[in-house]
């Protein structure tokens, strides 16, 4: 028999745990921002970062909730650490771009929580972030950041020009520098997530359990008690 102050306990205590797991994903997270690899096919200020690796595999673990919470908590601490230089609209945009990929990959997984279903979840959110960065970076991004550093969108379409010649305008900047960085920034860490997600999922699950689950418990709890 379990009392109702041992449940409430109980769930207290798991929600703890879940929310130090948002917190050291995020952190971690947060730590992989640093690391930066330039691309071939892009301006020198774009750069990949596998920042997205610890948000979707928590996605994946506890939920597309706690996806958007580690994706938060990930970039208010990279704000924190290294300030701003877009006056918050690059990291809002980050963050939209992120949860854009994490979001329909969890809720896809979350309904068939199988290999098939991690990937078309991947596969997904890879489309949905890469039209979403599209979009953002060609009528928000670009031109907030033409703007800020005083210079017309011709010099930002010129420096994509300069490593590839097909980019002449800011729809052949979008479609050969911003789709493909964002294409390859959801294969590999995809990728990285199958390989690791199997090792790292227990860990992340035996502190978390889906709503359906506590409320499975504690039906069966209170049919102990009738019994």
């Amino acid at each position: 028999m379990m009392s109702s102050n041992t449940q409430t306990a109980r769930r207290s205590a798991m929600n703890v745990r879940t929310m130090a797991q948002i917190g050291m994903l995020g952190a971690v997270a947060m730590v992989l921002m640093f690391f930066e690899i330039p691309l071939w096919f892009a301006p020198p200020f774009y750069k990949i970062d596998l920042s997205e690796l610890p948000v979707l595999i928590g996605c994946f673990a506890m939920g597309p909730v706690a996806g958007v919470l580690i994706e938060l908590v990930k970039i208010l601490l990279y704000v924190v650490v290294h300030g701003t230089t877009t006056a918050g609209v690059g990291d809002i945009a980050n963050f939209l771009i992120g949860c854009s990929f994490i979001v329909p990959a969890g809720l896809i997984y979350r309904r068939m929580t199988t290999k098939k279903g991690a990937l078309i979840g991947m596969a997904v959110g890879t489309a949905v972030m890469t039209v979403l960065g599209c979009v953002l970076n060609a009528y928000v991004l670009l031109p907030f950041y033409a703007a800020a550093f005083g210079m017309p969108m011709d010099a930002l379409v010129q420096m994509g020009t300069a490593v590839n010649a097909g980019i002449q305008d800011v729809f052949g900047f979008v479609m050969l520098a911003v789709a493909p960085f964002n294409i390859l920034k959801g294969i590999l860490v995809s990728g990285l997530t199958l390989a690791l997600y199997k090792n790292i999922r227990p860990i992340l699950r035996r502190s978390w359990r889906s709503d359906k689950e506590k409320k499975d418990e504690i039906g069966r709890a209170s049919c102990r008690e009738r019994v």
